[in-house]
């Protein structure tokens, strides 16, 4: 005789979150293990095994040195999702295109001093090649992180970079129309590549480029580059920026910071959740002897030929991205 089966209650929401014993957030149903590629470690991707795609993913995601039972735990503390991170950031570059409109109609540029400007030329918009090496840096830790928590937060993170990169690309060209013999928009790359103040940062992004672990790369750059960089040309070139009456950056710069802090919540987050695994903390301190001391000194390179205070400049950076990741649980401030 045959028997019919009991009937199943109909699962109230997507199987992965159901044994939340609540109703999943937007952020938790939009977010999460959302990459079919960890399904099957062996064969990420549902195609043949031996493509060098998944070799490299078997070797600089998944072979990490740096692990987790479930990286899928993961959350972001401001649980941003694509819809938020739009409505937030459309109200940012309202503002900051507001802070270009009101400053150039007021002449702001053609008020700068003569010095200033040559500094600008030098030590401001040719930044935009390091702004680019973050934004390719975070776009590698988005397209090889394990959970997609991770991902999201790198995604949104590479958005920001290139709109920094774009809030620098825009006061380049103004500047440009203002001071036509300064070589703005024309001398970036050869000072980039040959002035002794960006040298240090120069071989720091490029050798953190090629760092293929997802987990290194995350470490050079979200807890040691980006850091480093902030603290060097947000902090100390704003500050300088309102000492020679450039309101203007000054203000750009405390906007951009704004995001910074959004980045090293996450970053932070990351890695609090990764150090209740015994052996992460040895995996991270090695990485940390490799990158900190290059950052250290792209900072000082860079802040030493700030007009004035530059070494006390470089001293204040370094201790603040020192002290940022003493806040994650790594190193001491």
């Amino acid at each position: 005789m045959n028997e019919t089966p009991p009937e199943q209650k109909p699962l109230k929401t997507w199987s992965a979150l159901s044994g939340n014993r609540r109703r999943p957030s937007e952020y938790e149903v939009v977010s999460t293990k959302l990459h079919y590629h960890t399904i099957n470690k062996e064969k990420p991707w549902e195609l043949d095994p031996n493509i060098p795609m998944a070799d490299w993913y078997r070797q600089y995601c998944y072979g990490s040195p740096l692990q987790h039972d479930d990286w899928d735990s993961f959350r972001d503390p401001d649980e941003m999702i694509y819809r938020t991170y739009n409505i937030i950031q459309d109200g940012q570059e309202n503002y900051v295109t507001g802070l270009f409109d009101q400053f150039n109609d007021r002449g702001h540029d053609e008020m700068l001093e003569s010095d200033w400007v040559d500094f600008l030329a030098r030590s401001y918009t040719p930044s935009r090649y390091l702004l680019h090496a973050l934004q390719m840096g975070a776009s590698y830790v988005h397209q090889m992180a394990p959970a997609s928590t991770i991902t999201n937060c790198a995604t949104y993170t590479t958005a920001d970079q290139l709109r920094w990169l774009t809030h620098t690309a825009y006061r380049t060209r103004e500047l440009a129309n203002t001071y036509a013999d300064r070589g703005f928009g024309e001398n970036e790359r050869d000072i980039w590549e040959s002035d002794p103040r960006w040298q240090g940062f120069r071989e720091l992004a490029e050798r953190a480029l090629t760092a293929w672990d997802w987990a290194e790369s995350f470490t050079a750059f979200l807890l040691v580059v980006k850091p480093a960089v902030e603290e060097a040309l947000l902090t100390q070139l704003g500050e300088l920026a309102r000492a020679n009456n450039d309101t203007l950056l000054g203000l750009l710069t405390q906007a951009q910071m704004r995001d910074a802090e959004r980045h090293r919540r996450w970053s932070s987050a990351l890695v609090k959740m990764t150090l209740e695994v015994d052996g992460n903390r040895a995996v991270f301190e090695r990485w940390l002897e490799q990158w900190v001391p290059l950052a250290e000194a792209g900072v000082v390179a860079y802040c030493e030929a700030f007009p004035s205070e530059g070494s006390a400049a470089a001293a204040t950076a370094n201790a603040a991205a020192a002290e940022f990741r003493a806040s994650t649980g790594l190193g001491s401030a």
